[in-house]
């Protein structure tokens, strides 16, 4: 069966996007060898490799991240440019490829995508949900959602929500070894340490933005799951610290308090990371899930108990 004669751009951003021959030839309803011989084709036509291959998942090389990439701006500044004269002029069309973590994108992000493409049915909607943190540039998403502030990149970030994290414990555990009163008195407790990706994840941060510092924590609990974390945190194992939007539910109903809530912690606001100048609907659907999370979410911490401040 023979590939579909997409332009080389379009062909080359679905390449990217899917991540395997298998899931393109999939998506396109084509042998895995078609695409496999139109990938050669584009690769011989360029003169670079664009791709390295392996029996799992395609990594791109520097030369297919920068083709990605560019093939994504054209191809977007394209769907904007039909959108504002031609006869789609009323609405959004075309794919809208978002990444985004485990825990917010089925929290917040896959419902709000939701009722978007719900209300533009000629969009195409491709979300996925990792532990793992994604490189935008040259990846074929259109953005990705993260926590925390952006490190030095080309890239660009629009905050979708204000937040911070927060140091939570379970009344029980608070009547029992009492709360902590500076980050000092952390060495005194039993920490559970949720391990993400490569970063420091035995160290909490307190302070402004400015001068953050990290204290080191300890406890006999570790996981990678937060959402473990916070059951076990939930049954009195220890103290947590974990984002305000995940936690709110569970301060607002007394089932956690907040300690050390009168010392600031960094900002860990939700950001939409993507590249420069993105395609209308890119831009449209930041905007539904600005407005949505805004609905969705508290924007302040919630009263911490008397009683957590008040133990020993």
């Amino acid at each position: 069966m023979e590939l579909p004669e997409f332009d080389d751009l379009r062909f080359f951003a679905g390449v990217a996007a899917a991540g395997t021959l298998t899931e393109v030839a999939r998506q396109w309803g084509v042998s895995v060898s078609a695409v496999s011989k139109r990938l050669a084709r584009l690769e011989r036509r360029l003169g670079v490799r664009l791709v390295n291959r392996s029996t799992r998942r395609l990594t791109l090389t520097d030369e297919g991240r920068r083709y990605a990439e560019g093939a994504r701006d054209v191809l977007g500044r394209i769907d904007d440019l039909e959108d504002e004269i031609g006869r789609r002029r009323s609405g959004l069309h075309g794919r809208i490829a978002v990444h985004s973590s485990m825990g917010f994108g089925r929290a917040h992000v896959a419902p709000l995508l939701g009722t978007f493409e719900a209300a533009n049915p000629d969009l195409r909607i491709d979300l996925e949900l990792s532990h793992l943190p994604v490189a935008v540039g040259g990846s074929g998403y259109d953005f990705a959602v993260r926590v925390g502030p952006l490190p030095d990149s080309p890239l660009h970030a629009r905050v979708l929500h204000r937040n911070r994290r927060v140091v939570c414990a379970a009344p029980s555990y608070v009547g029992r070894r009492g709360a902590p009163r500076t980050p000092a008195d952390l060495a005194g407790h039993d920490c559970i340490v949720i391990r993400e990706n490569d970063t420091a994840y035995a160290h909490w941060r307190f302070g402004t933005d400015a001068d953050a510092a990290g204290v080191r924590v300890t406890g006999a609990m570790t996981c990678n799951d937060g959402e473990v974390a916070t059951a076990w945190c939930r049954a009195g194992r220890g103290l947590v610290m974990r984002s305000l939007w995940q936690v709110a539910p569970l301060l607002a109903s007394g089932e956690l308090v907040q300690v050390l809530a009168d010392i600031p912690t960094p900002s860990a606001d939700l950001l939409a990371v993507h590249g420069a100048d993105p395609p209308r609907r890119v831009r449209a659907v930041l905007d539904h899930l600005v407005d949505g999370l805004s609905e969705r979410l508290p924007v302040r911490p919630a009263p911490v108990p008397a009683a957590a401040s008040t133990a020993t």
